[in-house]
């Protein structure tokens, strides 16, 4: 991709969206208030504000990269289209039944979350494939006609088709497609065997109608913004960021959906990488906060990790199982109802709780004066002493303390505390739920983050990481230039490309070189077909992945394979990554069990952005101190004064000695006590513990 055009990236999030803008090397940014009710009116104002700050046109605009949350909160709101899924005969409640396991072991009175379409939207039809994808039952046209008839009283906007088996043997979901495109013209239909082509029909089932649910709401919306952009004068291509952490045509899209559920967290780990592979680090944290949820992700060497199913709308204290699972590619990250607008509240055990509900940004925390009554996280912030009233957003907004104090003292009255005290319990709460969320991430990875550096990014990040790192004993904090902004950049950096998967089950002893050739060469031409409808020029390459197991697990782990690997596929090569990568995770291999493989991956991508080199950082001065501010220091217990400076003022090896915030327009960055920080030569803050 070329770094010399003008380029806008554009994320929306629950409360605000980011706008950044890159003309060459210069970069101008902004955050606006989300509109819920029309998104694109905040990307046009945005976008405005961008191009009058950089002295263009909105016709000077080259390429467009966009992400939204808006996919994700309509599965959480429940906010889709009218919805149908037909099946195979026997399978209509699979997607209810779910995989009969319980995330909370010990509670009677457990609900599961209820399925995305109710028993009375579900069909079915006689037909059937084996699990080698060989006709069993022949489906008959006159059945499937007779179907559509008996639906169309109906008025579905959308049709999820989901049969057995299909990711072997699409035939049957093809010919359910062709008659209802005839007899329904107008309805909207996905099929599994193009959504999510991989075994586990739960997964399976419900990727397809998560898809379907919200394709009507997203080709809309991405039809206006189409249309508004072209209005505004900037009629160039636009190009979505994906949950895997590249970018995807408007078309494609529009057409899969469901691979936009977390793109703007995609966006802040390909940026975190990004800064990673500047400073040559192979261990990061990635902790992007926002106003509505922290995400957490890791990035070894380089790159963010990633995972085939990820879970949406967790509906029991982030419980694994109590969400909506989701079967495509996406950047592995843990993501907790914890932002600048999430609300806190005391409960029966008489111990302050704060989210997953948020303020957003209608009508945001008590201190937008939106008419917000509820004590948020903002709330704590500004009380003690974090932000600025005067100078949010870089003066655009002013924050009212009377009405954060209010909201807070309202929530302390039930625990004898006073504004502050409360916005302290507040605080530590949410940065504790924070570091518990990184540690178990860690663990589950078998990861020491003691060993790791934190980049941290997003509107609220900067205001919490110092403290996290001090829970979490990590010793170097890196807020990056344009952390407020840090997802819309990342989709700036972010490669095109595009993750095929399909299952084909087949054990090392029956290993058969041809098909498994043919198979990849398949996968890899269905994958950069995709690639190629973004950038017709680009050089593109291919990466393989093979899900592995012992014969009798229940599930696999990913091995990576080389080009050459790929080419001239052999069962003791298989085998032999995959007890390499076994033992790294368990410590052992299993003596005399056959493994077998279950899903096949090829991404295609571009080349990603390469990040700047480091220049040294040569020897500064103490930063200029714009004033004093009285901070609330959770060590002690107690404000101190702490230096204000302004972060536009630092020169390449300025340091700043906690207590400190340092500010600029969209975040302010806390020093903590515990901490010092140095401007490096790129404009990033080095933030480490102070040296006895």
């Amino acid at each position: 991709m070329m770094q010399d055009q003008t380029r806008l990236g554009v994320d929306i999030g629950g409360t605000f969206t980011d706008v950044v803008l890159e003309v060459g090397k210069r970069q101008f940014s902004t955050k606006v208030l989300t509109t819920y009710a029309a998104p694109e009116n905040a990307i046009i104002d945005g976008m405005h504000q961008v191009c009058t700050k950089a002295g263009i046109s909105p016709a000077q605009i080259e390429q467009i990269i966009h992400g939204t949350t808006l996919a994700t909160n309509a599965l959480i709101e429940r906010r889709g289209a009218k919805t149908a899924l037909i099946t195979t005969m026997g399978f209509r409640d699979v997607i209810e039944m779910r995989t009969e396991s319980r995330f909370e072991q010990y509670d009677l009175n457990l609900q599961l979350p209820e399925p995305l379409l109710p028993r009375q939207h579900r069909f079915t039809l006689k037909e059937r494939m084996d699990a080698q994808g060989h006709v069993l039952i022949p489906l008959e046209r006159t059945e499937i006609e007779a179907l559509a008839d008996a639906m169309a009283p109906y008025g579905f906007e959308s049709i999820a088709i989901g049969l057995i088996h299909a990711y072997l043997n699409d035939r049957h979901e093809q010919m359910i497609r062709d008659v209802f495109a005839d007899k329904l013209p107008g309805v909207m239909i996905s099929l599994s065997s193009e959504v999510s082509p991989q075994m586990r029909e739960y997964e399976r089932f419900n990727t397809t109608v998560a898809n379907a649910y919200i394709k009507p709401l997203m080709k809309s919306y991405l039809g206006r913004l189409k249309g508004r952009l072209a209005d505004e004068g900037a009629a160039c291509p636009i190009f979505l960021m994906h949950s895997g952490g590249g970018i995807i045509s408007l078309e494609s899209a529009a057409d899969f959906p469901v691979r936009l559920v977390e793109s703007g967290p995609a966006g802040g780990a390909v940026f975190a990488a990004n800064i990673a592979a500047r400073y040559g680090l192979n261990k990061v944290l990635s902790f992007d906060m926002g106003g509505t949820t922290a995400k957490i992700c890791l990035i070894k060497n380089q790159t963010p990790k990633t995972a085939r199913v990820f879970e949406v709308a967790r509906t029991y204290r982030f419980k694994k199982g109590s969400g909506m699972p989701i079967s495509i590619p996406v950047i592995d990250m843990v993501e907790i109802g914890a932002g600048g607008g999430s609300l806190a509240h005391v409960d029966a055990m008489r111990q302050i709780r704060v989210g997953p509900e948020s303020a957003g940004s209608e009508p945001g925390p008590a201190c937008y004066g939106r008419g917000g009554e509820r004590p948020a996280v903002t709330d704590a912030d500004l009380i003690l002493g974090k932000l600025d009233p005067d100078n949010f957003a870089g003066g655009s907004m002013k924050l009212h303390s009377d009405a954060s104090a209010q909201a807070l003292t309202a929530l302390g009255e039930p625990l004898d505390m006073d504004a502050q005290t409360a916005a302290f319990g507040l605080a530590e709460v949410v940065d504790e739920n924070m570091a518990n969320a990184a540690r178990v991430h860690a663990v589950e990875n078998g990861e020491d983050l003691a060993d790791y550096t934190m980049i941290a990014f997003g509107g609220a990040a900067p205001l919490h990481a110092g403290r996290l790192c001090e829970k979490l004993g990590v010793d170097r904090l890196l807020v990056p230039t344009g952390a407020g902004v840090g997802s819309a950049i990342g989709f700036l950096r972010a490669p095109f490309s595009f993750e095929a998967t399909r299952s084909v089950y087949m054990k090392l002893s029956h290993f058969a070189p041809d098909t498994v050739q043919t198979l990849l060469r398949e996968l890899e031409t269905e994958a950069t077909g995709f690639v190629r409808t973004c950038d017709a020029k680009a050089s593109i390459s291919a990466e393989y992945k093979v899900y592995m197991r012992y014969t009798g697990q229940g599930w696999e782990i990913p091995i990576a394979l080389s080009a050459k690997q790929a080419a001239n596929p052999d069962a003791a090569t298989f085998q032999a990554l995959f007890e390499a990568d076994y033992t790294t995770l368990f410590g052992r291999t299993v003596a005399g069990m056959d493994i077998e493989i279950t899903v096949w991956a090829v991404n295609a991508t571009t080349q990603a952005a390469k990040a700047d080199s480091l220049d040294e950082t040569p020897k500064g001065q103490s930063g200029a101190v714009d004033c004093t501010r009285a901070l609330f220091d959770p060590v002690q217990g107690a404000a101190s004064d702490a230096a204000v400076v302004l972060r536009d003022t630092l020169n390449p090896g300025d340091t700043v000695a906690g207590p400190a915030l340092i500010t600029e327009d969209e975040t302010t960055i806390v020093i903590p006590n515990s901490r010092t920080a140095i401007a490096r030569p790129d404009g990033t803050i080095d933030i480490t513990e102070k040296r006895t």
